[in-house]
């Protein structure tokens, strides 16, 4: 009987050596894959939420920090700044702002749609433009021209078609207010060196 005992007591040592063992393993290969994989779920983030595919100016994105949350939030602020520009929103820029969201992979779920869906009904406050210029050159100038300048065609871009949605009725050319001009032009000037 004691030496069932003691076979029994070995056994469970050796299970618990061996479970102690390979979950050391584990946890070293989950670190591992987790080191692996994060910068390209990263990027990922980043590309979705700024609509950017070029990987060199996304990597540099990702250097500075930013992840898909501050780059969505950071992107959907000329939009707004734009569809506001002329004091109202018309259905067809609400359109072109939840567009841009969509395709940005903005969780409806999330507070950054809960915070565009907010401005879609009462405009910002007038210092967000501002404060947005302040981080486009803080970040921008960490970035090499190349960089700084896709990152201004892709938000830019993005802006002027939000100011081109409201015009264009009937076959007509597009339309972009002169208060949505310079509002435009004023998004601009954040990317000044």
């Amino acid at each position: 009987m004691e030496r069932s005992m003691i076979d029994e007591t070995l056994n469970d040592r050796r299970r618990a050596l061996e479970d102690a063992f390979f979950a050391k393993q584990d946890a070293g290969q989950v670190r591992h894959l987790q080191e692996e994989v994060a910068p390209d779920l990263r990027l990922e983030s980043l590309s979705a939420a700024s609509g950017i595919t070029d990987r060199s100016l996304l990597e540099e994105l990702a250097a500075l920090g930013l992840d898909g949350n501050a780059l969505s939030a950071m992107t959907l602020v000329p939009l707004v700044a734009v569809a506001w520009a002329d004091g109202s929103i018309d259905e067809m820029e609400r359109a072109a702002l939840l567009s841009a969201a969509a395709s940005s992979g903005l969780d409806r779920e999330g507070s950054g749609y809960q915070l565009l869906t907010a401005w879609l009904s009462t405009p910002p406050p007038a210092q967000l433009v501002e404060t947005w210029a302040e981080y486009i050159r803080a970040t921008s100038g960490n970035l090499g021209e190349d960089g700084r300048q896709a990152l201004r065609l892709s938000l830019l871009g993005r802006a002027r078609r939000v100011a081109e949605a409201a015009g264009g009725v009937l076959g007509l050319p597009s339309q972009v207010s002169p208060a949505e001009e310079a509002m435009l032009g004023r998004l601009e000037r954040a990317f000044a060196p």
